[in-house]
């Protein structure tokens, strides 16, 4: 896929009908040979739309006019480069937590959560959110209150009791670090108001009670910190549009070695970063995310968690 093509399918595959200001900025960038020059000086794993967006954000660049946008981006590519170089999309929306919600109450409680690729953990707090399916009764009395449409899906009757929570990154975020969560607010699509107040809810949780978050590598650190896990606890490492940073010899490394830890596996992620068999169509483009858990696909999900349609 070129450049130009990665632009074309963010605006119409992920953008269109979620953010009409990133829709058309993709679009205009798709069709910009001097901007995709420059993008093109990237490595690979630093080309998502997303990513330069939210640069060019936090360095104060408008977003609203493609025009304005391009002019900003030339002028200023040197740290834009710079910051593009260092950055990773680590998007930690907690929204997601309605996906994973039908999954961890079912399991034996009590919980010990290991999110791989955990940014600021703020996924790591599934029991002190509220929820909201298809509109229907508040499940939690926490805040934010997470809302999700659901297809196919049995509410869940209660949170789960989680009694341990960490996280593994290569880049671990501290939301009580003003740059660290102004960077996750740049991450927010300039629309997103419900989004940006949801992530400020959120991090008031993780500031009050923060969880251990570490530094490390996906295969090579997890053994160490899953050990750390109470032994009575049901250990459940996951992770939430993550692996398509990873590459693919890593992908497949991480795979073999959850499997073959005492631990239950929830991925939330592209089909083409986790290839699920008999996957079933989704229902619509939007619903980009499988849901599995140990490697059998349960449902399609949307990126922010505001949607899921369960098959299994």
């Amino acid at each position: 896929m070129t450049i130009a093509q990665l632009y074309t399918n963010f605006a119409e595959r992920e953008a269109r009908g979620i953010s009409p200001t990133y829709e058309r900025l993709s679009l205009a960038i798709s069709r910009d040979d001097d901007i995709l020059a420059l993008v093109g000086t990237l490595p690979r794993p630093k080309l998502q739309p997303n990513l330069l967006f939210s640069v060019v954000r936090l360095l104060g660049g408008p977003i609203d006019d493609p025009s304005a946008f391009r002019s900003f981006t030339v002028r200023n590519w040197a740290a834009i480069d710079a910051e593009l170089r260092t950055r990773a999309t680590q998007t930690n929306e907690a929204g997601r937590c309605a996906l994973l919600l039908p999954v961890l109450a079912a399991l034996p409680q009590p919980l010990a959560l290991l999110e791989v690729g955990t940014s600021a953990g703020l996924c790591l707090y599934p029991d002190r959110y509220a929820y909201r399916y298809n509109e229907g009764q508040v499940i939690g009395s926490g805040e934010p209150i997470l809302e999700c449409v659901a297809t196919g899906l049995r509410r869940p009757p209660t949170l789960p009791d989680v009694v341990w929570r960490a996280g593994l990154d290569l880049n671990p975020l501290d939301v009580t670090d003003p740059a660290d969560l102004a960077w996750l607010e740049a991450l927010i699509w300039p629309e997103h108001t419900h989004r940006l107040a949801r992530l400020r809810a959120a991090a008031a949780v993780a500031a009050a009670d923060p969880p251990a978050l570490v530094r490390g590598d996906l295969v090579d650190d997890l053994p160490a910190l899953a050990a750390r896990a109470p032994k009575d606890a049901t250990l459940v490492v996951f992770h939430t549009s993550v692996l398509y940073q990873v590459a693919r010899e890593r992908r497949a490394r991480f795979a073999d070695l959850v499997r073959s830890m005492p631990a239950r596996w929830i991925s939330i992620e592209a089909p083409n970063v986790v290839a699920h068999d008999d996957l079933p169509e989704p229902p619509d483009a939007t619903l980009l995310n499988v849901l599995a858990l140990d490697g059998k696909p349960l449902a399609w999900t949307r990126g922010h968690g505001q949607e899921i349609t369960w098959f299994a």
